[in-house]
């Protein structure tokens, strides 16, 4: 069950989402028919075929045979079958992003453009998954004899740490899209936010490297560059979007008359649930995703938290307190104008998005406080066998929050498959986003914008930013003294 869980909503789950959304930024965004819709239909069968392939293999495989879990090392015996799934299903991932790329010919608007810049990291990621998978199916199989484990976990994780990073720039590109549906909002200088998600191409998947932070087969010179200098190219581009999406909803509701330091944000459409998903997606993945990653991915610092329970922790705050509930957000927004149904309850599907968010950001924050104070270990199958203290009260709260967040996501499906089935009928609206020659209206690049508010968060964030990584430094001094 933990495989399946792992292989759902790490890799089926958001990959299959990752590639609607591709879909969605060349098709509709664009107005354009998919170039090949019959080679689209094959790439949902296949990655639909061997997603069921591998979890079925996971699930009724006899005990002569490892479980792969999510992190399926060699030397483990995987099953053959799973490793024909999940390389089935890469290759129908491929073919969609190729579809993708035939579709996408002509100038892209900001959103289609972070879209492609998710696709190119997904060729990366998915590729490399394909070679690992494609040696360790040779090895299974006996036609290669012997493999190199470090290398091997070298190469995996090009899709172990790649595949987060296209819902990381999937979830961004969700982000600018939420703005402008919601408020109207665009960009206040797209230059600079493409410019933001080239530095994602260039150097986000250089941040694999922190998952070898303690391995002894790479040197320390290689873990310090990759997981140190070179991953805060892609920081910057991170921090220029947490500074671009707010600032673009800031003008656009000044434009609609909404001034003040911070009054704008009192008329911002907090009833809207894509509004909501934006508004509670982006500050939970940017404090306990974002900082986290920073801090963690520190060769020194990952010291402290490395196999502990901080790290699950990490990851819930990204995929699933950041990446899912910008999905989810993206999902209302589509229901209703594609699927032209009215939401059976915009407020309960705002509610949705809040009750989600909260339970996931308490749960996450339980989690990473048992594994950074309590060190208490993930993939441990009994937490109390383990000669710790443990914190009962958290590890209760912890688990309180997790039913919490669930129910949240329960709603979700309900909210979101009742109104397809049950939803109101509406008409057909305008066109989602400019097209090719649209934008901003003349000058809106070059007039100086009222900003207050966007740098008074990013700052408060910043201040939050620097505190947090100040005090692991100093807990890490307590623990380690010299002399």
């Amino acid at each position: 069950m933990l495989t399946l869980h792992a292989w759902s909503m790490l890799i089926f789950w958001i990959i299959f989402m990752e590639v609607a959304i591709l879909y969605f930024a060349a098709a509709v965004v664009l107005n354009f028919r998919l170039v090949t819709p019959k080679a689209a239909w094959l790439a949902y069968v296949m990655m639909l075929g061997g997603s069921l392939l591998a979890g079925a293999t996971a699930l009724f495989q006899d005990a002569s045979y490892d479980q792969p879990l999510l992190t399926s090392y060699v030397p483990l015996a995987i099953h053959p079958l799973f490793l024909v799934g999940a390389l089935v299903f890469a290759v129908g991932a491929l073919l969609a992003t190729g579809v993708f790329f035939a579709t996408v010919w002509r100038a892209l608007p900001l959103v289609t453009f972070g879209a492609a810049i998710a696709a190119i990291i997904a060729v990366e990621s998915i590729l490399g998954g394909a070679i690992a998978y494609i040696w360790q199916f040779l090895y299974v199989i006996g036609v290669v004899k012997t493999v190199d484990a470090e290398m091997y976990r070298v190469v995996w994780w090009l899709l172990g740490h790649g595949s987060q990073q296209i819902n990381l720039v999937a979830m961004v590109t969700s982000w600018y899209l939420l703005a402008h549906l919601t408020t109207g909002a665009q960009s206040a200088s797209e230059k600079v936010s493409r410019t933001a998600f080239v530095l994602y191409v260039l150097f986000i998947n250089l941040g694999a490297a922190h998952h070898h932070l303690s391995d002894p087969g790479v040197t320390s010179a290689w873990r310090v560059w990759n997981a140190s200098y070179a991953i805060y190219g892609a920081a910057i581009g991170s921090l220029i979007h947490a500074f671009a999406i707010p600032a673009a909803v800031e003008l656009a509701l000044r434009r609609q008359g909404h001034g003040g330091w911070l009054g704008w944000l009192r008329y911002a459409p907090w009833g809207n649930p894509s509004f909501a998903a934006l508004a509670v997606s982006l500050p939970l993945f940017g404090v306990l995703g974002g900082i986290t990653g920073i801090t963690f991915g520190t060769e020194q610092l990952n010291m402290m938290v490395h196999n502990t329970l901080a790290i699950p922790g990490h990851f819930h705050g990204t995929v699933v307190a950041g990446t899912s509930i910008a999905f989810m957000g993206v999902a209302y927004a589509v229901i209703r104008l594609i699927g032209l149904r009215e939401l059976i309850s915009a407020k309960l599907a705002t509610l949705q998005t809040y009750v989600f968010g909260a339970g996931m950001a308490v749960f996450v924050v339980t989690m990473m406080w048992l594994g950074y104070f309590f060190g208490i270990p993930r993939r441990h199958p009994d937490v109390s066998a383990t000669p710790l203290v443990t914190s009962p009260l958290l590890e209760a709260v912890m688990g309180i929050s997790g039913v919490v967040a669930v129910t949240g996501g329960t709603l979700f499906i309900l909210l979101a498959v009742g109104t397809l089935l049950f939803g109101r009928h509406r008409e057909r609206g305008p066109a989602l986003m400019p097209t090719t020659g649209g934008g901003p209206p003349p000058g809106f690049h070059s007039e100086p914008h009222d900003l207050r508010g966007t740098l008074t968060l990013c700052l408060i964030f910043l201040t939050v930013f620097l505190a947090i990584y100040a005090t692991h430094w100093v807990n890490l001094a307590s623990l380690w003294r010299i002399g």
